[in-house]
């Protein structure tokens, strides 16, 4: 098992969303970034544990856990022209973009605030907290995944 944090404008897809989602499930559709699309198709495995990241939002944060439950499969949205993540270029027959399932398992309220995770010296390495990092999916080291636990119990 791995752990990721998978980020969303909470204007555009909130964790409450995903909570209040049947089953409390969806798939994480949209991805247009090809090294965030190789995690999702290539790394990403069902079991996996994700935490749930609000961007731009005041302030930005980690607002809940999910956990995959399917595994790399076709994004269909890039095939629907009526989808702002629509791409002419995907084939159906030999997908560009791909999604997972994820299942929410429980909220963090209030969420961790970015600055929160700023101030823990064992954090100081995450991908997240990185000059200049925008990818909206990314790795977590299982040391990082133990310190965000403690912090949110």
């Amino acid at each position: 098992m791995r752990y990721w944090l998978f980020k969303s404008e909470p204007e555009c897809f909130s964790f409450q969303d995903l909570m209040a989602a049947p089953k409390r499930t969806t798939g994480w559709d949209g991805v247009r970034n090809y090294q965030a699309r190789n995690f999702l198709r290539d790394d990403i495995k069902r079991g996996d544990k994700v935490l749930f990241y609000h961007s731009n939002a005041a302030p930005p944060g980690i607002a809940g856990i999910a956990e995959v439950v399917e595994e790399s499969h076709p994004d269909s949205t890039a095939f629907d022209s009526a989808d702002h993540h629509f791409d002419p270029k995907s084939d159906p027959k030999n997908p560009t973009w791909v999604q997972v399932t994820i299942t929410g398992v429980r909220a963090i309220d209030p969420p961790l605030g970015l600055p929160s995770l700023r101030a823990v010296a064992e954090l100081s390495g995450m991908e997240l907290l990185r000059k200049g990092s925008r990818l909206s999916i990314q790795p977590v080291t299982d040391l990082e995944w133990a310190v965000i636990e403690r912090l949110i119990l």
